[in-house]
């Protein structure tokens, strides 16, 4: 594992790819998404997805960012129908294991969700507890305004 801290994107990098400015709170919401996977082994992709399933903010390593994105649109819908059905509250959090690892989804404040992939053999504590701090960090940055930029940066690459 090297020290080097993944980047997570909002534009296309590249000479001749366009790049999309975007503001402060927006970067932030960026650099946390990379911080958790700087910070949480075994993590290979992680997808903020907003309330209508719009990619907002992807690992660099997300080459599958927008089906992982709709599929943890789709996931988190069928959770949000369950718990009304069952009148348990709002969905907090979903997890899927899987023959070689885990899909984690966490509720963010304003309707968006963080989704990440990791390893069977990573710590899902400390995911869990990396992933609350992101949602709660995240939670407070993601205004309508700050959504609507990372929409926009992610549709330019």
């Amino acid at each position: 594992m090297t020290d080097a801290m993944p980047t997570v994107h909002a534009a296309p990098a590249g000479p001749a790819a366009p790049q999309a400015a975007v503001s402060q709170a927006a970067t932030n919401v960026r650099w946390l998404l990379a911080d958790l996977l700087g910070s949480v082994p075994g993590v290979s992709e992680a997808v903020v997805v907003s309330s209508d399933g719009l990619l907002l903010a992807d690992s660099a390593q997300g080459r599958k960012a927008d089906q992982l994105s709709a599929i943890i649109s789709a996931l988190t819908s069928l959770t949000g129908g369950l718990a009304q059905l069952v009148e348990f509250g709002a969905v907090q959090q979903t997890m899927v294991t899987m023959d070689q690892g885990h899909l984690v989804v966490m509720a963010i404040s304003d309707g968006s969700c963080l989704g990440v992939y990791a390893s069977l053999d990573s710590d899902l504590g400390v995911l869990a507890y990396q992933m609350a701090l992101l949602v709660e960090r995240a939670g407070h940055a993601l205004t309508p305004q700050v959504r609507s930029e990372l929409h926009r940066a992610m549709a330019v690459r």
